[in-house]
């Protein structure tokens, strides 16, 4: 237990977010840390972007980075922040409690189109949309996406790393509809797409050729973390499929609202992290430029 709090300490201190209001920062974990332990089943809704909260429980680590942080995944989330406008759609594959989707409405407002199976997990991401009043920006939907519609067995035990039952895989399981990206935005094109799949990306990617060829769409968010080798697939798998379709891998660093192109034949860094591809780069560097800075909790970005 003193090792993870050593490491919560160094990510919380050393994210730039928090350079100036360390103090501050580690004000949050304390508060936190003391309110989790005395009431462990309850639910704190907790600030977190233009006015906007998420319901948190002990046990919810990516929400809670937020509340330490601002924003636990900066370059991803700041992306989101800066690239979409009022009115446009942010399309959240594996949304989980919501983080992105909140994240796009409340500090953006745009519309959004949430995607989340795991029923539990589902409840979550509704409560978060209701206790932000967003449901006139926010259609959450408990399906999952693949390649062809049907029905797919999800693992329902595993918190925030349940997945698509793979062959042979002895887990707690459910059977779920299923159907494909491009029916689930038939009219509508979204501008920015995150995809969080746990290792199911290139089936959800071969569901999507029709948004993946609408140059309304700028910029896809997706985990790669090795997940797919459950399923037989690689991270430069999903890689080399995403640059067919015409997107470069970059990365963005949104306190300067820099976009920076990787190089062609670099490989994928060995992280759990997220990758981001760019369809156009010059339309999306002049977007987040350009962009309205968002209140954040302990700054402005």
């Amino acid at each position: 237990m003193i090792i993870s709090f050593v490491k919560l300490f160094r990510f919380a201190l050393s994210h730039p977010l928090n350079r100036g209001g360390r103090i501050q920062a580690l004000s949050r974990i304390l508060r936190w840390q003391i309110a989790a332990r005395l009431l462990p089943e309850a639910s704190f809704l907790l600030p977190f972007v233009a006015g906007g909260g998420l319901l948190v429980r002990r046990g919810m680590t990516g929400a809670t980075g937020n509340w330490y942080c601002g924003l636990d995944e900066m370059e991803d989330m700041g992306l989101v922040l800066h690239a979409l406008r009022p009115g446009e759609l942010f399309l959240d594959v594996g949304a989980n409690i919501g983080s992105y989707s909140i994240l796009a409405a409340a500090g953006v407002g745009a519309n959004v189109i949430s995607v989340e199976p795991i029923a539990e997990t589902f409840s979550n991401l509704t409560a978060n949309i209701r206790v932000n009043d967003l449901n006139s920006l926010i259609s959450a939907h408990r399906v999952g996406l693949s390649d062809k519609p049907g029905t797919l067995f999800f693992t329902t035990a595993l918190d925030t790393v349940n997945h698509v039952l793979a062959d042979g895989e002895d887990a707690v399981a459910q059977a779920i509809a299923v159907t494909t990206m491009d029916a689930m935005c038939e009219t509508q094109s979204p501008v920015v797409i995150k995809i969080d799949v746990e290792g199911h990306e290139l089936p959800v990617l071969k569901g999507a050729e029709r948004i993946l060829a609408n140059p309304a769409l700028l910029a896809v968010i997706m985990e790669l973390n090795d997940s797919g080798a459950r399923y037989g697939i690689a991270d430069a798998d999903i890689d080399a499929w995403m640059i067919r379709k015409g997107f470069e891998r970059c990365s963005y660093s949104p306190l300067d609202r820099r976009l920076i192109r990787q190089e062609p034949n670099a490989r994928l860094p060995k992280t759990s992290g997220n990758t981001l591809y760019v369809r156009d780069f010059v339309a999306l560097e002049q977007r987040v430029r350009t962009a309205p800075s968002v209140a954040l909790i302990n700054r402005r970005i």
